[in-house]
């Protein structure tokens, strides 16, 4: 199956998965929502707010798993509100400057907590 990863720098998973699961070279995290790792509330704030703690949770999984963003090959968005994708998509843009990965974007009901974005990564180790 892989090797399951956990760093206390990110919030503890709020089901029954891992932080990130580490099959061989790939590193695949599981989603993150903008939860506070030292409290495990929801932060406060904005979609930007949202997106930033969001981004801060997966760099902590992926240097947990050995890797950082240079790394991501794919990334998943999902958003509570299409609408927000122009600041989200500002947000995530700064954490790849060059060579972005391959990335879907999608519109969805709702996420856990009531969270406005959840990211989930795939990456070489």
């Amino acid at each position: 199956m892989g090797t399951p990863i956990h760093t206390d720098a990110a919030p503890k998973a709020i089901g029954p998965y891992s932080q990130a699961i580490v099959p061989g070279n790939l590193i695949f995290t599981s989603g993150q929502i903008p939860l506070d790792p030292a409290t495990q509330q929801l932060v406060t704030g904005d979609i930007r707010a949202q997106t930033e703690r969001v981004m801060e949770n997966l760099g902590a999984v992926l240097q947990a798993a050995g890797a950082g963003f240079a790394q991501v090959v794919k990334s998943t968005i999902f958003l509570a509100d299409l609408a927000d994708f122009a600041i989200v998509n500002e947000v995530y843009g700064k954490r790849f400057p060059s060579n972005p990965p391959a990335r879907s974007t999608v519109q969805v009901a709702a996420l856990p907590k009531g969270a406005k974005v959840e990211i989930e990564l795939i990456a070489l180790k």
